[in-house]
């Protein structure tokens, strides 16, 4: 799934690892946060090999998988809790509370702070899976599809969250959406068929690669895709729908 990958991460920087279903990405994230081994090679973090320091990589590296990892019957704030007794077991009550309540007020779930996690939206469930990676001040942050099944609004809401939260921390995300790799990312990576394609920054990507310009138009229900494509082509002939995806359409116009 992941054939001779190569890539360096930096602090203070957010990463993205772009490409369709199957190019690799989630295999690449269960690889760096240690859920899979390698067959070969290794990962170094902050000077630490995952084959042998493990367990000091974790204490370090905060989480956000691609479906929530969430317990119905816990309040978002008890979540907090219970993962920062685990994350920052040095910590005193009295500071581990200080922190849980940073980082509700960061995430703009502190208004739902007593509401059990199974009463949440989908894109508050994000949120709370997000501050859950960020908690303890975790110095290296991955986030596998972060935006994944939420609506455009709250989509926007957790860039804000995630591009406010990058320093002091390197930030790795996977995304299949260029407008989020777009921007949120310092650097963007290209995968396809698990190996890197082409690695840099947005403006870089944009002008050696750029096909043109992005329309992304949000979707109703009852939208009939096939006659906004006839649309917008009758104006422009040579445009065409890249991305159907979720709750967008995404066009790429010459």
């Amino acid at each position: 799934a992941v054939n001779n990958l190569s890539l360096n991460f930096y602090e203070g920087n957010i990463t993205s690892l772009l490409g369709h279903n199957g190019a690799g990405k989630t295999t690449t994230i269960s690889i760096l946060t240690g859920l899979f081994p390698t067959s070969s090679g290794t990962i170094f973090v902050y000077g630490k090999d995952i084959r042998t320091d493990q367990e000091v990589i974790r204490k370090n590296m905060g989480v956000c998988m691609q479906h929530n990892v969430l317990f119905n019957y816990l309040t978002t704030k008890e979540h907090l809790l219970l993962y920062g007794y685990i994350k920052v077991p040095h910590c005193s009550k009295q500071e581990l509370y200080q922190e849980v309540k940073r980082t509700l007020k960061e995430t703009g779930l502190y208004s739902h702070r007593h509401k059990l996690a199974g009463t949440l939206s989908g894109g508050m469930k994000r949120k709370l899976s997000i501050a859950i990676a960020l908690l303890g001040g975790s110095r290296v942050v991955i986030l596998d599809e972060p935006t994944t099944g939420v609506d455009p609004c709250s989509r926007r809401s957790i860039w804000e969250i995630i591009s406010k939260n990058k320093k002091g921390r390197t930030i790795i995300l996977s995304t299949h959406h260029l407008d989020e790799a777009e921007v949120l990312s310092d650097r963007i990576a290209f995968l396809e068929h698990g190996g890197l394609k082409c690695c840099g920054s947005p403006f870089y990507l944009k002008e050696t690669f750029g096909d043109g310009y992005h329309l992304t138009l949000t979707k109703k229900k009852e939208c009939d895709t096939t006659a906004v494509t006839s649309l917008i082509q009758s104006y422009l002939p040579e445009a065409y729908l890249k991305e159907d995806i979720g709750g967008e359409l995404v066009y790429v116009l010459p």
